[in-house]
């Protein structure tokens, strides 16, 4: 298991932890992030935001946001 952040951007991911406080975890529930769902990173290129894709959905996510995000890799 590593922080989203570590990602390369066509890898995709099982969120397994989600580190921070309520309103954190409140704000990502809301965003359709939560433990158990699985993301792809578009595009990470090292500085700037992570663009995740959610579904059908894409996503913008700071890197302290990514740091706090645990993820297992899937294939």
């Amino acid at each position: 298991m590593m922080p989203l952040l570590f990602g390369k951007s066509g890898e995709e991911f099982e969120v397994t932890t989600i580190q921070g406080g309520r309103g954190f975890l409140k704000k990502l529930m809301e965003m359709g992030i939560y433990p158990g769902i699985k993301v792809r990173i578009i595009l990470n290129v090292g500085n700037g935001p992570i663009i995740i894709g959610l579904h059908d959905t894409r996503i913008a996510l700071g890197k302290g946001m990514a740091a706090k995000i645990i993820v297992r890799k899937l294939h």
